[in-house]
């Protein structure tokens, strides 16, 4: 029986996450959500204010006998810029921040390994939040699989669609359509 891993991981507006891992081979399955924030199941409308401390998150389902975490964290650090403290592009505010929510010790050392050669490799500081998740919640229904259902919507179009093709670019061997 396979057993599966959940990694929490937030770069940005959860769409553009959601929409890379759900065509990642290994991944079973995405969650939007928010989490690592003061107040117990925030509204999006309530995160967005900057107030609750949730950070916008994608739960990831993986099976590591087909897709290890670090690989899954080295997909995150192609999609999303770590150095860009509580933003990515337009979206901006603590909710929008880099972070890796851990659910096991074990993935803290991977995330741990996987941050300091990303740092020793990149001229910026990584700002890259790690931390075990907490206080988890589901986001909104019409949030999940957001590009999947509305791929003509203009920040899918511009900001979610190219994400989508880096990723392929990148990780061919891991798309999958």
């Amino acid at each position: 029986m396979a057993t599966h891993e959940l990694i929490t991981l937030g770069g940005g507006c959860f769409w553009c996450l959601e929409a890379v891992y759900e065509r990642v081979d290994g991944v079973v399955a995405v969650e939007s959500g928010y989490c690592n924030g003061e107040v117990p199941n925030p509204s999006y409308e309530a995160v967005c204010t900057g107030r609750t401390g949730h950070a916008e998150v994608v739960r990831v389902s993986f099976d590591p006998q087909r897709i290890s975490l670090g690989e899954v964290l080295e997909i995150f650090f192609v999609i999303h810029d770590p150095t860009t403290l509580n933003r990515q592009g337009n979206d901006v505010g603590t909710q929008y921040r880099s972070g890796i929510y851990t659910h096991a010790p074990e993935q803290l050392a991977v995330a741990q390994a996987v941050l300091a050669a990303l740092q020793a490799n990149s001229a910026a500081s990584v700002v890259t939040e790690l931390a075990p998740e907490q206080n988890y919640s589901r986001a909104e229904a019409y949030h999940q699989h957001y590009f999947a259902n509305n791929p003509e919507q203009g920040y899918c179009a511009f900001v979610v669609a190219p994400k989508v093709e880096k990723f392929k670019r990148t990780f061919a061997a891991r798309y999958r359509a």
